[in-house]
């Protein structure tokens, strides 16, 4: 069957444009062992105390470029925390702190991401901690996407900082001695899924 010439100058156009289209972003899943979120608070002003989350669950999709395609869904299993001494992570993992019992995970969900240059950027999300969801911005950093030289497999990188009030997620147990402005900073590395 012949196509008239301004048929298939219709059909030669939409299929430039549907080749033009950017592709979708690529899905990720954590690497569980390198990836973690840190906080630090002040203790009483006499140093800044730290704990380190380690269950991240969930992933994330991102094409370096095309950054404003980006969307993740991250958990965090609350019971995860490390504080480097076992009686201090008992007790912050009680009712008065993260109450494990009743918010088991926390939840980060991304709602955009602004490119500040070729490894910088803005991530915006909600923060979902104690049954209470907030907006946060993160500080994002790009390290890097390829092929892993030892697993075979492509990974993404990246390094993350915010901060935050923890009183604004009902958490006020011990304030002002125990600071309310909470320093957090994300380390991540992620597998690209496999089509």
């Amino acid at each position: 069957m012949m196509i008239p010439p301004p048929c298939r100058r219709l059909l030669c156009m939409a299929v430039f444009l549907l080749g033009s289209t950017p592709l979708l972003a690529r899905d990720y899943v954590f690497d569980t062992v390198h990836s973690h979120a840190r906080f630090e608070v002040s203790h009483v002003g006499f140093s800044m105390a730290m704990g380190v989350f380690r269950g991240l669950e969930g992933g994330f999709s991102f094409d370096d470029d095309h950054w404003p395609q980006a969307r993740c869904d991250v958990q965090i299993a609350v019971a995860s925390l490390d504080m480097g001494d076992a009686a201090w992570r008992k007790k912050l993992l009680g009712k008065d702190w993260f109450d494990a019992e009743q918010h088991p995970r926390m939840r980060f969900e991304c709602t955009g991401l602004e490119q500040i240059d070729e490894r910088h950027g803005t991530l915006h999300g909600k923060l979902s901690l104690l049954g209470v969801t907030r907006p946060v911005a993160l500080d994002l950093h790009f390290n890097r996407a390829g092929m892993h030289k030892f697993a075979l497999q492509y990974v993404a990188g990246f390094s993350a900082d915010a901060t935050l009030k923890r009183s604004d997620f009902g958490m006020a147990r011990f304030l002002p001695d125990i600071g309310d402005e909470v320093r957090i900073h994300l380390e991540i590395e992620a597998t690209r899924r496999k089509k």
